[in-house]
């Protein structure tokens, strides 16, 4: 069997179903973790990357090999959890479960140090996942993916300046959640006061 990416593509093109299950094999850390950073959630992280290998599969002929078939799959990736999140969107309501309930029991030296960690962690994660997918899709490519602005473009078929601009909007959306300044929280309070 091909241990080559290419030559494992090539016999996928084929019909080798043996040869897409290897590149399954070869790429299905990566591609979960993606689409777990951009869903934010493991459910909702598997079913974008059963949709993602679906899609791949069904258009692996279309694949001209101009790009890498990691990038290629990244990008049937982005979009898959785009379309995802917009279904969810429009059926969102909150499940309450046992799990929910549960507080994660690692052992930590200092209890206040890990306390203020994990409430930084969580303000990051809700933050992130209250943008929308599009802006959320260019941060996790740059910030975590480490990304040209380039690459960024050509994962998610948009234009480098449309990637600048996305990813210019999405940190100021955090940088407002995350950290309001003081001169906003000083007009907020006035404003308060004058009503």
């Amino acid at each position: 069997m091909p241990q080559d990416v290419a030559d494992l593509v090539a016999a996928a093109k084929d019909g080798d179903r043996v040869a897409f299950d290897e590149l399954v094999r070869l790429t299905y850390a990566a591609t979960y973790t993606l689409a777990y950073r951009l869903t934010g959630d493991e459910d909702d992280a598997r079913d974008v990357v059963q949709e993602a290998y679906l899609r791949a599969y069904r258009g692996l002929r279309r694949f001209r090999g101009d790009a890498q078939f990691s990038t290629w799959l990244y990008r049937i990736t982005a979009n898959c959890a785009s379309t995802h999140l917009g279904r969810r969107a429009r059926h969102r309501h909150d499940d309450l479960t046992e799990d929910a309930m549960i507080l994660d029991e690692r052992p930590e030296s200092d209890p206040a140090v890990q306390a203020d960690t994990d409430d930084l962690r969580g303000r990051h994660t809700r933050a992130l996942d209250e943008l929308p997918p599009k802006l959320r899709a260019v941060v996790v490519l740059r910030d975590i993916y480490d990304l040209t602005h380039e690459a960024i473009a050509a994962e998610l078929g948009i234009s480098e300046s449309a990637a600048k601009v996305r990813l210019h909007r999405a940190r100021r959306k955090l940088r407002e959640r995350l950290y309001p300044s003081a001169d906003d929280a000083a007009v907020r309070e006035e404003s308060a006061r004058a009503i």
